[in-house]
């Protein structure tokens, strides 16, 4: 059954969302997974490479979830997603600060997900200046005498 307008633009209010309002909100998966690939397309290479590959490996992960709340958490959540890349159109996507209570309702193994990610694009993102020192401090080494090469 089609959602009308009239509940779409009910469902986008301030107020709290209801399980159907919200699922009149929603993407289906497969569209809303390749929105958002589509829309990596105005990333940096380096950026989208990063981006494709976490949202492949996210949506492959969650394929077989049965629990309707997580199906509905998850689409919503990369459903606003996908609103901030379209809205930074024609300008440099930067992302946002998280929430601070978001991070405490986070399970431990979402904290270390986001550990990870968060070492993973710090490496791809490195100013000049750090490249610089890197290679710098990496062509100072020692041998294996203590000596300098």
């Amino acid at each position: 059954m089609r959602a009308s307008l009239r509940r779409l633009a009910n469902s986008v209010t301030s107020q709290p969302l209801k399980l159907q309002e919200a699922s009149a909100s929603l993407l289906p998966p497969l569209p809303l997974y390749r929105r958002i690939l589509r829309s990596h397309k105005m990333l940096p290479p380096e950026m989208r490479l990063l981006g494709d590959d976490y949202v492949k490996s996210e949506f492959r992960r969650h394929r077989s979830t049965d629990n309707p709340l997580h199906i509905i958490g998850f689409l919503s959540e990369w459903k606003l997603y996908l609103d901030q890349l379209e809205s930074a159109k024609g300008t440099e996507f930067r992302g946002k600060p998280l929430d601070p209570t978001l991070l405490e309702s986070m399970s431990s193994e979402q904290l270390g997900q986001l550990y990870e990610l968060m070492h993973a694009t710090r490496d791809i993102w490195k100013t000049p200046e750090e490249l610089g020192g890197e290679s710098k401090s990496a062509s100072g080494t020692k041998d294996g005498n203590g000596s300098q090469r």
